[in-house]
């Protein structure tokens, strides 16, 4: 190819800029954001596939009950959350979790990059369900480059928001090339990818403290039905030690997902046994939000890399 001269015509003056917007309210003001860009038109993975994921995201949400409400960015990169928090900083405060979406059709891993915060619920909840999912996975430390994850995490707002992908972006030969097409992005991977983030929601929205109401030592369990509630000699057993975790430790300080770190079972098990000692009369919610921060003795989640 010989060497050619490109001319753009374009001048500097005062524009606008298109971006999609989707909210669906909950519950409560607190939100949680998923954003992704569509400045890529002609790239599969590096844009559609996030576009998709959102708005499937999104219509499946409609038809849940949400303790959060859900706010869906569909805006070019960089630009286009600069100027969405430029306009909507007064909303910022609301935003309790958050994840940017893009690459999550390639057959890679699944690759996490935390928050600025690094121990975040939302870093916490991301890696709970990977570690737990039985597939190999990567966790990636915070850094101020990548996606639109460096503004929401700028230190003026310092957001909790992570980017949850396959294989992330430049480390595939596809990447920004006519390649990067709907031979690519395959179909059980995207599937995959939707299911971990309905886990992420699953475990955001039932991550809440509850009381012990009968504190002083182990309480009967036989006799109130929660002995042998799974099928299976193994899965009785896992369940009995879940219920004695999730008792012992729903002392009003501590979430679920606390306990699901702590004892290394999986918050699906957990909820579903939490469900049970409720209907038992053996728990309450805490009615009082507290900020649910990461217990520093629990281990350091950077490096749970399997």
């Amino acid at each position: 190819m010989g060497h050619f001269k490109v001319y753009i015509d374009s001048s500097l003056e005062d524009g606008y800029l298109t971006y999609g917007e989707y909210y669906l309210p909950g519950e409560t003001e607190d939100e949680v954001l998923f954003s992704c860009h569509i400045c890529h038109p002609s790239l599969c993975n590096d844009n559609l596939s996030g576009n998709v994921l959102a708005t499937f995201l999104a219509k499946h949400l409609t038809t849940l009950p949400r303790r959060y409400s859900y706010r869906f960015l569909f805006i070019p990169g960089t630009i286009g959350s600069i100027t969405w928090l430029a306009l909507n900083e007064n909303k910022t405060h609301h935003i309790k979790h958050g994840l940017v979406i893009s690459g999550v059709g390639d057959p890679g891993i699944m690759t996490y990059k935390q928050s600025r915060r690094g121990d975040a619920e939302i870093d916490r909840a991301v890696i709970h369900v990977l570690k737990h999912s039985g597939q190999e996975y990567s966790i990636e430390a915070f850094s101020p480059y990548g996606y639109d994850e460096r503004q929401y995490c700028s230190p003026g707002f310092n957001l909790p928001v992570g980017r949850l992908t396959r294989t992330p972006f430049g480390k595939y030969v596809e990447y920004h090339t006519s390649a990067d097409d709907l031979n690519f992005v395959k179909p059980a991977c995207l599937s995959d990818s939707f299911t971990k983030y309905l886990e992420i929601i699953s475990v955001l929205e039932n991550n809440r403290v509850y009381v012990n109401r009968n504190p002083k030592c182990e309480p009967q369990l036989g006799k109130r039905g929660l002995y042998g509630t799974l099928g299976g000699e193994q899965d009785k057993k896992t369940s009995e030690i879940t219920m004695l975790w999730v008792l012992n430790y729903s002392d009003g300080t501590h979430s679920l997902l606390d306990i699901a770190e702590r004892s290394d079972i999986s918050f699906r098990l957990i909820h579903q046994i939490t469900e049970k000692l409720k209907e038992a009369n053996l728990l309450e919610v805490l009615k009082k939000h507290i900020h649910i921060k990461v217990k520093k003795n629990f281990g350091n989640p950077s490096c749970q890399v399997k």
